[in-house]
């Protein structure tokens, strides 16, 4: 255990008393790995079938399992190409449990990236209501977009905002809102050096700092009633309930109140949750709060500011799907986009990405996009080529091949793994000319 910071040590006998053999105990063994279904595009048993090992329930999440500790190379199965799962230390799944969202609301992740909660909040939603995931360092929201579109998300604005800005212009607007705040990682100490390197006590008051200063700009964007879930992957006392109870003491208009949870075990706030390794998971803290008080404020609704093109964006739509495109269309530069339910005005708060991207304007035409086919059901289809998940074929797909297909098949075809939509490519005389986009592609 000499990897472990003294001071860090002294601080965790302190709070664990009597556990501090079994915590250290814990530091001698594999850390826990985990994946989480995806029900937007996936069920169980598909799941389990395509997996090449067992899986076993958490206790964090209905959707969330353990997977062996030796487990290689998850992100080359063609079950996470095509975003049936998403790969998740298994306590990170109890926040948004503890949130508990619900569809057709409207809920904010302010602390979005790399993408695990706000995923698991868009399956929640089922496609209803709508998701607004920040991030405030930029190249990691490229990271959390590219996570929402394998997953199919197709109800979410991913921007790149500084939390003031964004809560101050959102203000009222929000049912519930997940602060999974930047914190000193102790909980990640099992399966992560740097985060054993970055640790120092000043880190870790300097992370409390910041994490009330999110807070304080959270609560803005919160309605009357709404949900604010604050949660650390960290044990520091400060950084948890330390935090909360400060935020408490200076705003009477919001209380705390039960997690309604049986996982882990009570926080010194007795209403949050902590969990350590020796509940199951690497390390988590949620505590969940009301807003008692009214906030009048609310944002105008956005309008579509530029339809040029729209039809041709509609015929392509057509040519891809059964049914007739039922949303807003709007173009932004290049790219077509399908617009969510919901939205506010957008102005000023550093948007990349809202619904789903269709599709890019070309010389006479739009080339469909890999995002538009991601947010898609087999059954919604005009075409679609369903590989199994150990073919040779969907192993060439995923490495950027064409591949033979059905010569009755013309045109765009979305391709599936086991009924999985994981990307598509264009059919002509039995072969699909591949468009697996090649950053995603296996080697």
């Amino acid at each position: 255990m000499n990897f472990l910071p003294q001071e860090f040590k002294n601080r965790m006998k302190t709070m664990l008393n009597g556990e501090f053999e079994a915590f250290l105990a814990c530091y001698e063994k594999p850390h826990y790995r985990g994946i989480r279904l995806n029900p937007l595009k996936c069920d169980l048993t598909t799941l389990e079938a395509a997996l090449p090992f067992s899986i076993v329930r958490s206790p964090f999440s209905p959707l969330s399992y353990y997977i062996p500790a030796e487990t290689e190379k998850l992100g080359s199965l063609p079950m996470h190409h095509a975003g049936a799962f998403y790969s998740q230390e298994p306590s990170a799944a109890s926040a948004v449990t503890v949130l508990d969202p619900q569809p057709g609301e409207l809920i904010l992740d302010l602390c979005a990236a790399p993408g695990g909660k706000s995923t698991q909040i868009a399956a929640l939603l089922d496609g209803k209501g709508l998701l607004w995931s920040n991030e405030v360092v930029k190249n990691r929201a490229g990271i959390l977009l590219s996570n929402l579109e394998r997953c199919g998300v197709a109800n979410a604005v991913v921007s790149s905002c500084h939390p003031e800005v964004l809560c101050t212009s959102l203000a009222g607007y929000f049912d519930k809102i997940l602060v999974d705040a930047p914190c000193s990682g102790e909980g990640m100490f099992r399966r992560d050096e740097q985060a054993i390197q970055d640790w120092s006590p000043e880190h870790v008051k300097a992370c409390a700092v910041r994490q009330l200063s999110i807070l304080e700009s959270a609560m803005l964007a919160l309605k009357q009633g709404g949900t604010l879930v604050y949660s650390t992957c960290t044990f520091s006392q400060e950084e948890n309930e330390g935090v909360v109870s400060a935020f408490l003491a200076r705003h009477s208009d919001f209380e705390l109140v039960d997690c309604s949870q049986s996982f882990g075990r009570p926080a010194q706030l007795a209403m949050a949750r902590r969990i350590f390794p020796m509940d199951g998971g690497e390390g988590h803290f949620v505590a969940k709060m009301k807003r008692l008080s009214a906030n009048e404020n609310y944002p105008v609704p956005y309008s579509v500011k530029n339809k040029a093109q729209a039809a041709m964006a509609f015929d392509l739509y057509s040519q891809i799907f059964q049914a007739q495109c039922s949303r807003s269309v709007e173009q932004v530069g290049n790219y077509f986009v399908l617009l969510p339910d919901f939205l506010p005005d957008l102005k000023g708060l550093g948007v990349i990405r809202v619904g789903v991207l269709l599709g890019e304007a070309k010389t006479k035409r739009i080339e469909p996009a890999h995002a538009l086919f991601m947010a898609a059901q087999p059954k919604e289809l005009n075409s679609l080529v369903n590989l199994s998940h150990d073919s040779p074929e969907i192993t060439a797909f995923l490495r950027g091949e064409e591949i033979e297909v059905d010569a009755g098949l013309r045109g765009f075809a979305g391709v599936a793994v086991d009924g999985v939509v994981t990307g598509f490519g264009k059919c002509s005389n039995g072969r699909l000319k591949n468009h697996y986009p090649k950053g995603l592609r296996n080697n």
